[in-house]
């Protein structure tokens, strides 16, 4: 692995040349661009939203409230339905994915992502060029499942949030499977009970079929993407930018803009915030 050595302004102008020319771009997104535009999940955004769960079970941030035994279901899902309706249903506090799509709305794209927050789509990117791969804040499943089938949850979301009262939801809104009565969870991706329902699979048709009828210069500009998963986005782009000597691969992340020696002539790492970096080009 290694990182870049031109200076911050080539890179910048490196990168706004390979968006122009290029004839394809797909964007790998992932924790880095919602970070970026105001996502975040501790400090001033926690005590805003979850200062009484914190101060009460004693955690200082988001993804670790997510974790807490709580002892009933009801708090369980006030915790939850609060956090799904900040971090899904509100806007993110940076235009970081609106900038993001002004820049390429006229470019033939496709967008594959492990952020499960819905921005994209909220920006204005076309729903037909979006693969959301490890599931939606939006979606609730069976927690069995009995079915590969999701649920669409702003209604219920609303309620529990509406209705709240001392960190607990009233018991007839916890959310049950209408097929087969047990309890909805969130269909997020975290074991082998991942329903990839029927808009998954769509969307992941779409992917590989862009994949496979794109050629001539194709741009894989990954945004933010970590090493927790990096089959699904980091280690495909860097194979198939080795596999088209047109094909430019972009990095733009915040302490881990790195690539393999192997494509160095065909790559561009940007050490930086993305959303600084959007709006300079």
């Amino acid at each position: 692995m290694t990182k870049s050595t031109e200076s911050y302004s080539d890179s910048i102008q490196r990168l706004r040349k390979a968006i122009d020319e290029a004839d394809a771009i797909v964007i790998g997104a992932g924790a880095g661009l919602s970070t970026s535009a105001g996502f975040t999940y501790s400090g001033e955004r926690f005590e805003k939203y979850f200062s009484d769960f914190g101060e009460k079970y004693g955690f200082e941030d988001m993804y670790t409230g997510g974790f807490y035994p709580y002892e009933t279901p009801e708090e369980m899902w006030a915790y939850w339905s609060r956090y799904i309706f900040i971090n899904r249903y509100m806007d993110a506090p940076k235009p970081v994915y609106e900038n993001l799509f002004e820049l390429v709305k006229d470019k033939d794209y496709f967008v594959i992502t492990t952020n499960v927050d819905h921005c994209f789509q909220k920006a204005g990117f076309d729903k037909e060029r979006l693969f959301y791969t490890q599931g939606d804040y939006g979606l609730f499943q069976c927690s069995e499942p009995c079915t590969p089938v999701t649920y669409d949850n702003e209604e219920m979301i609303r309620n529990m949030m509406e209705q709240q009262a001392d960190m607990k939801i009233p018991s007839e809104l916890i959310p049950k499977c209408p097929n087969c009565g047990k309890p909805l969870t969130m269909n997020l991706r975290s074991d082998d009970k991942f329903v990839e329902d029927e808009g998954w699979d769509r969307a992941a048709e779409r992917y590989n079929e862009f994949l496979r009828t794109r050629t001539g210069k194709i741009l894989f500009l990954e945004l933010g993407v970590g090493y927790n998963t990096p089959t699904i986005i980091k280690v495909p782009f860097w194979q198939m930018t080795a596999n088209n000597p047109d094909a430019t691969y972009a990095c733009v992340n915040f302490g881990e803009a790195l690539y393999p020696e192997e494509i160095r002539d065909q790559a561009i790492g940007i050490d930086a915030d993305i959303g600084k970096i959007i709006e300079e080009i």
